[in-house]
């Protein structure tokens, strides 16, 4: 697998510089029942609001039901199709809107299914796996291959899977692939004791 870590200003856990969204998968892989329970394990011990865990991931699998992976493949933008066709498990990360405990609209239901999306991603990372989440696809494709309730958020679909070497990819892919990680200056982004007047 292809090593990108992120240069970072500080050093920070492995974990965390070695997260990337790759695209090679190695279509002939399983991802175990067990690796399958350690990333959702990771995603529901995530923080939220109240401890609501708003979120709902819809876990597609080619390998145990291949007509739910098709589906769910179905659903993704073509240019990510070109490249998720090989990863053997496609998740959908959506959340209710209302908590639990009292029925009233929780404004925080997607940042806290992203809290828990990351940390079932970096679990893929110290796991030797790769994960790609996806903002292209189609939800109302999702909702209709699916019978998803009406109310259901769909944040992204995250691909999941073993590394490939990077000649399965395209030349577009591999590209991409290649192309160095960036990220803009932290003091673009974090402020200290006040707000910038360009910001």
């Amino acid at each position: 697998m292809i090593q990108k870590p992120a240069d970072t200003e500080q050093a920070i856990e492995h974990v965390l510089a070695e997260r990337w969204s790759g695209r090679a998968y190695d279509p002939t892989v399983e991802v175990t029942a067990e690796q399958i329970t350690a990333l959702t394990e990771a995603a529901r011990w995530a923080p939220s609001c109240y401890g609501d865990a708003p979120w709902r991931y819809l876990i597609c699998n080619k390998f145990t039901n291949k007509a739910a992976w098709e589906k769910a493949l179905d659903a993704l933008s073509p240019g990510n199709q070109d490249w998720a066709k090989n990863a053997p498990i496609l998740i959908l990360a959506a959340s209710v809107p209302e908590f639990e405990h009292n029925g009233k609209p929780n404004r925080w239901n997607g940042y806290d299914s992203g809290a828990a999306s990351i940390s079932l991603c970096l679990q893929a990372t110290a796991m030797g796996l790769v994960s790609h989440q996806m903002g292209g696809f189609d939800a109302d494709k999702m909702r209709q291959h699916f019978a998803l309730p009406d109310n259901l958020n769909m944040w992204a679909m995250i691909a999941i899977g073993h590394p490939a070497p990077l000649d399965s990819l395209n030349e577009e892919q591999m590209e991409r692939e290649l192309k160095p990680r960036q990220r803009r200056p932290l003091d673009q982004q974090f402020f200290h004791g006040q707000w910038p007047s360009q910001a």
